[in-house]
């Protein structure tokens, strides 16, 4: 967790709460906010079985889901009232095939800034943090809310 950031919003627990249950995929999928602080989330997701792709593993999209979902969800604490983040790049590397019974995501800003925050999101299973499965570059623009 990052203790390094200032939120511009006193309110941010509550957007980073509007924008996790909002998005009708994410709340579809049944993502949940475990841990929010300035420049971090933690999200969890329990596997099902339409999560999984032909072979019973997690599927990609699941996992993509969920990396970018939180890692906005971490860009969200920063920004100031009345603006909003939108993805602008989205990069992820799988690293394993993803078995488990909840998926836990960590996200963390790595550079703030005015229009752009970039964010790292890293996936792991059943709270097995020395085992990353996935690993995501989010880059998400702020953008006026007014001007959206």
């Amino acid at each position: 967790m990052s203790a390094d950031f200032q939120p511009a919003n006193p309110n941010y627990h509550q957007e980073v709460e509007r924008i996790l249950q909002a998005a009708p995929f994410a709340r579809a999928l049944g993502l949940q906010t475990v841990e929010v602080a300035p420049g971090y989330c933690e999200t969890r997701l329990p596997v099902r079985e339409d999560h999984q792709q032909q072979d019973g593993y997690v599927h990609a999209g699941v996992q993509c889901t969920l990396t970018d979902h939180t890692g906005g969800a971490a860009g969200a604490t920063l920004i100031g009232e009345g603006q909003l983040v939108l993805t602008a790049d989205f990069k992820i590397s799988l690293l394993r095939p993803v078995l488990g019974k909840e998926l836990n995501c960590r996200a963390r800003v790595i550079k703030p800034g005015r229009s752009l925050i970039i964010v790292e999101s890293d996936l792991f299973a059943d709270q097995r943090w020395d085992r990353l499965l996935a690993r995501a570059s989010v880059t998400l623009a702020v953008v006026d809310k007014r001007l959206a």
